[in-house]
């Protein structure tokens, strides 16, 4: 047979032969190909499910840390949340709204403040600079009670603060009893261990490594008063009726930022302490409506005898303000 075979016979189907390996081998490898990314597919699907099942494991029973941000009574209706509607707001504003507000011009009263010398304001105005200079968050306190009287004061200053269409969306809750401040403290602690360990990262960490906190948070049971601040996206009428609060988170802060200025005024020290996901849970511990949040946290008092705050400074003028 052997010699029967023409060598170029034997040439072709050595040939045919290669080729065919050839077609063997580019399509195992084309099948590998296939079969790898499938696999890396599947492992991708697999480890984002492990993902999605421990970050959902770790939702707190209470929704409202995870109410859709665009819901109505979560918008903070600024500028750039309000969307413009085809024609139906500005028939209102030219036929009703104009006439309403010549209406309202006529309950307006009249305003005025002493005006004072120009030495007295740059004098004033030196004087008050160096006294809110001297602010510091503070996170030792004394023992020593503080006259409520002085605490109630601070509040009625809070709640002189300009708020979008006089709404006045806050309600400051100032807590006194030992238990209270226990078991605020205890929920705070709680939720801060998770921060710190899972929730936030390293960079969130390496931030705050300067100011040397931990989960640990003494000072809200040492301290004589704790004032939760919470902020309403809406109120109720006496028909239970919803209204807006409008620009209601910068009302709040605005509240909160004479409200520091007020206890430093008097010689009192406070943490701006904001919490996170402590919101529902200290809502209804001190029994306050489902549509309030909690927006600050801060313990009230005197400095303790050893007091210490980290050598920070402040930004120059030069570095805030620009002039045009």
């Amino acid at each position: 047979v052997g010699r029967s075979f023409k060598p170029s016979y034997y040439n072709e189907y050595k040939s045919y032969l290669r080729m065919a390996e050839e077609a063997f081998y580019t399509e195992t490898i084309k099948n590998h190909r296939v079969l790898f990314k499938y696999v890396f597919l599947a492992t991708i699907a697999f480890v984002l499910k492990k993902l999605l099942d421990f970050f959902l494991s770790k939702k707190p029973e209470n929704k409202e840390d995870f109410q859709n941000e665009n819901s109505p009574e979560n918008k903070d209706l600024f500028d750039d949340n309000v969307t413009v509607d085809s024609g139906q707001h500005s028939n209102y504003y030219h036929e009703f709204y104009i006439k309403n507000v010549e209406e309202s011009k006529k309950k307006h009263i009249p305003f005025s403040l002493p005006k004072l010398p120009l030495s007295s304001m740059i004098m004033q105005s030196k004087e008050f600079y160096e006294e809110v200079n001297r602010r510091r968050t503070c996170r030792f306190f004394s023992d020593e009670d503080v006259p409520r009287e002085a605490i109630e004061n601070c509040i009625r200053a809070a709640g002189t603060a300009p708020s979008g269409a006089h709404t006045e969306p806050w309600s400051f809750i100032a807590v006194y009893d030992k238990e209270t401040k226990e078991a605020i403290r205890a929920i705070v602690e709680d939720e801060e261990l998770i921060n710190y360990e899972r929730r936030q990262g390293k960079v969130w960490l390496k931030d705050l490594e300067p100011l040397a906190t931990t989960n640990i948070k003494k000072y809200i049971s040492d301290a004589p008063c704790v004032i939760l601040v919470f902020k309403a996206p809406y109120h109720l009428d006496e028909d239970g009726k919803k209204h807006n609060n409008w620009y209601y988170e910068a009302s709040v802060s605005i509240a909160v930022g004479i409200l520091l200025c007020a206890l430093n005024h008097v010689g009192l020290v406070t943490v701006t302490s904001t919490p996170m996901n402590c919101g529902p849970s200290l809502r209804q511990l001190v029994d306050r409506p489902s549509h309030e949040k909690l927006a600050f946290l801060l313990p009230i008092g005197f400095p303790s005898a050893d007091a210490t705050v980290p050598d920070f400074h402040r930004k120059s003028l030069s570095d805030i303000m620009t002039v045009i």
